[in-house]
């Protein structure tokens, strides 16, 4: 008995390691993430970070992605995202600022992204947005490594 109680525990326990190295974040027509920080175990190789955008509007009226950079990068990243346009998700390609993003979905789509959690420092300051055209005043938190 005592050996089951072991086996069963581990097995639960390895699945709730796997689940810390995941989010699911919501994301609403009325311009709003479910979470406004994240905290990310730094004992993760790899996150991934799934969107949902809960409401009905279409992505080019009401669409949402979530981007990842140094909180520094954030706005220069938005606003240069709005030349990039819709096509581009709202990033200009190439930018090297960008440690990972979403495709732009509208409601009742989902969409994910993994990244290298090795990449990144207990150290630095990092910021999630939403890059749509003037939602990063709203549609923004803190992403932390610990």
């Amino acid at each position: 008995m005592k050996q089951m109680i072991l086996i069963a525990t581990t097995l639960f326990s390895g699945l709730a390691l796997a689940e810390d190295c995941a989010m699911t974040i919501d994301s609403t027509d009325t311009m709003q993430f479910s979470t406004s920080e994240m905290v990310v175990p730094a004992s993760c190789d790899s996150y991934t970070v799934t969107l949902k955008h809960t409401g009905t509007l279409p992505r080019n009226i009401m669409g949402h992605n979530w981007v990842l950079s140094k909180t520094a990068d954030a706005q220069a990243i938005a606003g240069d995202g709005v030349g990039a346009g819709l096509n581009n998700d709202y990033i200009k390609p190439g930018d090297g600022r960008v440690i990972a993003y979403t495709k732009v979905i509208g409601g009742g789509e989902e969409t994910s992204v993994t990244f290298d959690v090795n990449a990144l420092s207990a150290d630095e300051s990092y910021q999630f947005f939403c890059s749509f055209p003037g939602h990063i005043g709203v549609m923004k938190g803190a992403l932390k490594v610990q």
